[in-house]
């Protein structure tokens, strides 16, 4: 997974990702979902001080820059636990 840089509103749903050096603006509302992590897989013991391991994961369809006639990216979102940062999971063109 490639890890991005994005920018989130008060409440912090994503108005914009930066990924490989350009900007992308979320152009639609993002829709927000929990998942499990089977944490086992990556790690010998579970992480100090979380007592369960969700991931928080938002679905946005985003545009390149400002230009309105730029097609919409689909485009999954995760949470990293570890640093608070974010990663790309997926990244598809409609």
């Amino acid at each position: 997974m490639e890890h991005i840089v994005v920018r989130t509103t008060a409440a912090g749903a994503p108005l914009a990702v930066r990924r490989a050096g350009r900007e992308w603006l979320v152009g639609a509302e993002p829709l927000r979902w929990f998942e499990r992590v089977n944490w086992w897989e990556n790690q010998h013991r579970m992480p100090k001080g979380q007592g369960r391991m969700d991931v928080e994961v938002w679905q946005v369809q985003a545009r390149l820059g400002r230009n309105a006639r730029s097609g919409l990216t689909t485009m999954e979102l995760l949470r990293d636990q570890q640093g608070g940062g974010w990663k790309l999971r997926t990244a598809s063109t409609l």
